[in-house]
């Protein structure tokens, strides 16, 4: 969302936090509603404790959008510029996106091997993304 909101142009601070917020929110209902209806679909009941307990397992989502929302918020702070905001928020999510992907593998008792893999592997993505951004100019 980083990347693309700056290639459409400069967005406000607050603007670009509620973006994120939103949309993390959004990717959250789609996922829960993904879930839920693939389970309807191999015939699993689907009651409210359900719904909630999808939900619960799919928050995650939300929390991702909460650090680079709150760097863009806290970047007045560092005097950064709108664009210095950007790269600075997409920096936040890619770091974030390294250190869950190994805390993950590392929770689910994988060797530190491959939980360094996986690490490198959502750099790797990360990366992908950077390079996108930087493509368009931003």
């Amino acid at each position: 969302m980083i990347a693309a909101a700056s290639a459409a142009g400069d967005f406000p601070r607050l603007e670009t936090v509620v973006l994120l917020l939103v949309t993390g929110l959004v990717f959250w209902v789609a996922h829960v509603y993904a879930r839920l209806a693939g389970e309807r679909a191999v015939g699993q009941p689907v009651d409210w404790s359900e719904v909630r307990r999808v939900g619960r397992g799919e928050w995650s989502i939300v929390e991702a959008a909460v650090l680079p929302a709150g760097a863009v918020a806290g970047s007045p702070v560092l005097e950064l510029s709108l664009t210095a905001t950007g790269w600075f928020a997409l920096a936040v999510a890619v770091a974030q996106q390294v250190t869950w992907a190994y805390l993950g593998a590392v929770h689910a008792r994988v060797s530190r091997a491959q939980a360094r893999v996986e690490a490198m592997v959502n750099l790797l993505l990360g990366l992908a993304i950077v390079a996108a951004k930087a493509a368009l100019g931003h």
